[in-house]
Parts: structure tokens; C-alpha cells; sequence
């Protein structure tokens, strides 16, 4: 078996979770969907923080799951914004997993990289405002 131990980004999370029970599938691992359920809300935070305002998920562009998450791991998800656009921001985000507190092993489990548009109150596309200088992700 490949040893895949990395350690966390240097960087702040964007989300930080503990999955339960009720998310296993019948192999006992976490459902993909909640991973990608997950990933939707991270990405869309630093989204959302661009946008100054409501945003969409149009395209998920890349999915890849690493390893599987199991209860109990400690999941960090870190977003970041690799691209925008006029009106839509595309965000890559990478989901760690830190397992077995008795001899702590963190590894990369998933990444991603979605695209959001921006709306308005009305669900419409709208274009994006000009970018603060120091603007945070």
C-alpha cells in the first residue's frame, strides 16, 4: 500500500467537519454526496465573498476521490479561487482527512474544482464587481 500521509496546508481551513453514522454508505464509509455536498459549501464560500453577494454552482469541473472517509476523521476542506470571470468564479478545493488519534495520519481524501456564477435577488446572472485590493478569498 502507497503511504499517502501529507500534512494540512499552511493556510486556514475554509470548512472543518466531523462526519457521523447516518453519513455511511452500506460499505461504511462516508457517501460520496456528502463529500461533494461539502465541497459545494466550501467552494462557494470564498465564492460568495468575491461575488460580494448570492452565487450558483453551474459546472463542477473536476472531481477526484482519493481515499475513502470513514466516521470520527476530522475533515478540513481549504478552497481557493483559481480563475474568474466576468460574472463566474472557478474555485479548486482540496479535502483532508486526520485519522487514528493514537498515531495521527492526515491524507489528501478528496479535490475538486466547481464553477459559480453570480446572482441577483431574482436568481439572475450578474456581473461581478471590481476587486478590492487586500480583498480576502
Amino acid at each position: 500500500m502507497v503511504d499517502d500521509r501529507c500534512l494540512l496546508p499552511d493556510r486556514h481551513s475554509t470548512l472543518r467537519l466531523v462526519p457521523m453514522p447516518a453519513d455511511l454508505n452500506q460499505n461504511g464509509d462516508v457517501f460520496g454526496g456528502w463529500v461533494m455536498a461539502q465541497v459545494d459549501v466550501a467552494g462557494a464560500i470564498p465564492a460568495m465573498r468575491r461575488a460580494r453577494g448570492r452565487v450558483a454552482t453551474v459546472s463542477v469541473n473536476s472531481f477526484q476521490f482519493k481515499q475513502p472517509i470513514s466516521v470520527g476523521d476530522i475533515v478540513s476542506l481549504y478552497a481557493e479561487i483559481v480563475k474568474v470571470g466576468s460574472t463566474s468564479i472557478t474555485v479548486k478545493v482540496e479535502v483532508y482527512a486526520e485519522r487514528n488519534y493514537a498515531d495521527p495520519i492526515i491524507v489528501k481524501v478528496t479535490e475538486a474544482e466547481l464553477t459559480y456564477v453570480a446572482i441577483d435577488t431574482g436568481g439572475n446572472k450578474r456581473p461581478l464587481p471590481a476587486e478590492k485590493t487586500g480583498e480576502m478569498e
